[in-house]
């Protein structure tokens, strides 16, 4: 049983794409075994958790060689950790996708997409083996370029160009990275990786190491390689463009955590460090000073991926375990949170008829449990106590001070402000502010809702993680702390 949890990352997304690929004509059918696919997904991940919670080792090695010569998989706290919140988003996402919240066209076409894309996640997450990591960011690419232009349209197809032409750079980069690492330690496991480093010369191993972190830099969008991502992420449907935001980011920046805090983390310079620190600061800043001057939702909360990545490279940068636990809770508040926002974007856009806040308003008063759920989705994207995003936040900030980082630390906090800003402004064109075409004689008119029901249960459920993180944090406080304390080869 333990052997089969182990290879569930991928094999059971890998059965799911291959039978939704196959009732393509019976739509009916290929939603059904699509959402039983991705709920056996989120069962194994929640024993997944359950065990590696309980200190048992879950390893399987394929082929004839042990590690660490052989391809293996491996799953820690933290690699369970990612694989229980992105089994949880994909279920979430594909029930929203059975809503007329812009689901988007084709929809028999993505689902197939979908699940390949989650059998790249999950093998990202599970692998221990750094050229495997970099096969498995390849069957991501492939399967988000076709979710990219599956509509069809020119902005659509220009979205998809302009993410794999900049993606399809990054990979041959991290490619390059993981040879040159094969060739100064002779090993790709992480176990093998790892004890080998240290002999390395540091004048050779920085180098190296600085250019496979700017291949993943540039996978997470980080600065100033997020080009790719604003004119991107907005032409995707709205359950697809959750599941992008929630997932395809936080793989770059789990894998950098997975770099610096546990393959190579016996012998990271101090200059590489320091430098990814200010990247985050610039990454953060950058990102949300964008997001001010649009008015699409989509476009604005695209951005604030951008910043939002930035506090969590900000606590990689910091090299210590604190910073380490603080990433990883970080990492799973923001994937609740930001992914919820999208949604609601959707349900927003379907009532009014337009991501654009010029042309919407007065929703407070015809939909207030609607408003309900986007604050306290933006609250916790600032980081207001008592949600989710503070405690974020907070682990972050600790973990700044207690490096004596007074810059990096007020330029978090500097982010949280203009964060607060955009959320305020969203809140206040959409939900408070009275529609620009009505008045006291004609009250505001909302589109017809059509088949909302999976919508609100998807953004519903969401919203209840958000607000049990946010009562019960110690929980995952704790599960953070501990999954930080097992990196780096410790027991």
């Amino acid at each position: 049983m333990t052997s089969f949890l182990i290879v569930s990352p991928v094999l059971l997304p890998l059965l799911t794409a291959a039978f939704t690929g196959l009732f393509l004509s019976q739509p009916a059918l290929q939603r059904t075994v699509s959402l039983a696919g991705a709920f056996a997904s989120l069962c194994c991940a929640v024993a997944l958790v359950w065990l590696a919670a309980r200190g048992v080792q879950l390893q399987m090695v394929f082929g004839m060689w042990d590690l660490p010569y052989g391809i293996g998989f491996r799953i820690d706290r933290l690699g369970s950790a990612m694989l229980l919140i992105s089994s949880i988003l994909a279920f979430v996402c594909l029930v929203f996708l059975a809503s007329d919240a812009d689901p988007g066209a084709a929809a028999t076409r993505q689902l197939p997409l979908i699940h390949g894309l989650m059998v790249g996640v999950g093998g990202a997450y599970a692998t221990a083996d750094l050229f495997n990591m970099y096969v498995w960011f390849e069957v991501m690419l492939v399967c988000s370029v076709g979710l990219l232009g599956a509509g069809g349209k020119p902005h659509q197809l220009d979205g998809a160009l302009k993410y794999m032409t900049l993606n399809m750079l990054a990979t041959l980069l991290l490619l390059v990275g993981v040879v040159m690492v094969y060739g100064l330690t002779g090993h790709l496991s992480f176990d093998g990786i790892r004890a080998a480093w240290p002999q390395v010369n540091p004048a050779v191993g920085g180098p190296v190491l600085a250019l496979l972190c700017l291949a993943l830099l540039a996978k997470a969008g980080a600065f100033p390689f997020f080009g790719w991502l604003p004119p991107s992420y907005p032409t995707l449907p709205a359950p697809t463009l959750a599941l992008f935001a929630g997932l395809l980011t936080k793989v770059g920046t789990y894998v950098v955590l997975r770099v610096l805090g546990d393959v190579f983390v016996l012998a990271v310079p101090g200059w590489l460090n320091e430098a990814l620190g200010w990247i985050a600061c610039l990454t953060m800043f950058t990102g949300v000073l964008a997001a001010a001057y649009h008015w699409d939702m989509r476009r604005i909360l695209a951005l604030h991926i951008i910043s939002q990545i930035g506090y969590i490279l900000l606590a990689i940068a910091l090299g210590s375990k604190q910073g380490l636990a603080a990433a990883l809770f970080f990492i799973i508040h923001n994937i609740l949170a930001k992914s919820n926002l999208f949604l609601i974007a959707a349900m927003v856009a379907k009532r009014t008829g337009s991501y654009d806040l010029r042309r919407i308003g007065g929703l407070y008063a015809v939909h207030p449990v609607l408003a309900l759920l986007f604050g306290i989705s933006a609250l916790s994207l600032v980081g207001i106590p008592p949600f989710t995003g503070f405690w974020a936040k907070l682990l972050v900030l600790q973990a700044t001070h207690a490096q004596a980082r007074p810059v990096w630390l007020g330029m978090a906090l500097l982010v949280s402000l203009l964060t607060m800003y955009s959320m305020i402004k969203i809140w206040m064109e959409a939900f408070w502010k009275p529609h620009p075409q009505a008045d006291a004689t004609r009250p505001l008119q909302l589109l017809p809702a059509g088949n909302m029901a999976p919508a609100w249960i998807a953004s519903l459920g969401l919203t209840a993680l958000l607000v049990f993180v946010a009562v019960y944090p110690q929980a995952l406080i704790g599960f953070a702390n501990a999954a930080a304390q097992t990196l780096g080869g410790t027991p």
